[in-house]
């Protein structure tokens, strides 16, 4: 069960935005989509709602291909925003959730119960181009979940939004998880994934090039980051054999080594140099794997 990408390949006319993507993605869980601009996260997305039709190969929704019988059960938030700016907030939401195949009793109880827990319960009679740029994203968002669909696309979901916001986000996407919902999640910001997702997929040029669980992606990858902090200049380090990567910082050093048995060299090197506050050896972090997968500088 799930959402099944089986050999999938879209070509506009010749150009090959996915190019045979096949993935599994498992029910209540978030999955994390990520990929630099043109990747094809958008398309796959696309042809996930049935807005676009794969050149080869098919994709499934426990079982079923998806058509409008299915896409009742899909929730999708849009990168672009796609809301009518003269329109109140309300009269929007239950349009949306009449489409949806919701009453309009249901879709205004829904409605309250978003508003509420976003703290803009006064904002329902509202017309969208009266809110900043962060509410009318609340806004989309509530859009997406209010018809509970059991399958939920966030297409960066959270741009826009103050810290504030984030977390109250954060919060909704992992309970609406928890409640049975198989979500797909794409973001440009890293540490998002690795705080919300269990198995991800980075895809460029239309390919998946790191695709699995979290845990294994980060322990297969073999480099290490080392962190030091110190009250001297640990310029010295940068020459040591195995240090793929040197950057100073205000309170010290941060590296990345080949394997964690090069932080015990920097260790030693560090002996009677001065005062060390801090020693860290940690996992690669999801924004090393994927700049060295995906092979630019990417925020």
């Amino acid at each position: 069960m799930g959402l099944y990408i089986d050999h999938v390949t879209k070509r506009f006319g010749s150009h090959t935005a996915v190019d045979q993507l096949s993935l599994a993605i498992p029910e209540r869980e978030i999955f994390g989509f990520l990929g630099a601009n043109g990747a094809g996260k958008t398309t796959t997305f696309r042809m996930a709602l049935g807005l676009l039709t794969p050149s080869e190969g098919s994709i499934t929704w426990n079982g079923k291909k998806i058509s409008y019988e299915e896409s009742d059960q899909i929730g999708y938030l849009p990168e672009e925003r796609g809301l009518y700016p003269k329109l109140k907030v309300k009269d929007q939401l239950i349009y949306l959730g009449r489409l949806k195949g919701m009453s309009k009793n249901e879709a205004l109880t829904e409605m309250e119960r978003w508003l509420e827990r976003f703290k803009v319960p006064d904002y329902a009679n509202k017309k969208v181009e009266e809110l900043s740029k962060g509410n009318q994203q609340k806004i989309q968002f509530i859009a997406a979940v209010l018809h509970k669909p059991k399958l939920l696309i966030l297409d960066e979901p959270f741009s826009g939004l103050d810290p504030v916001n984030v977390e109250l986000l954060k919060k909704s996407v992992v309970e609406l998880k928890e409640s049975g919902t198989s979500i797909v999640f794409a973001s440009h910001r890293m540490e998002h994934v690795e705080e919300l997702c269990q198995h991800l997929c980075i895809m460029h040029h239309g390919k998946p090039v790191v695709h699995g669980s979290l845990r294994e992606i980060k322990r297969s990858f073999g480099k290490k980051n080392v962190f030091v902090q110190g009250d001297f200049d640990m310029g010295f380090l940068k020459e040591t054999t195995g240090v793929t990567k040197f950057k100073k910082t205000s309170e010290g050093a941060e590296l990345q080594v080949e394997h964690k048995e090069i932080s015990q060299h920097i260790f030693q090197k560090l002996q009677n140099k001065g005062f060390v506050r801090k020693f860290a050896l940690e996992e690669p972090s999801l924004h090393d794997i994927f700049v060295e997968k995906v092979g630019a500088s990417y925020e």
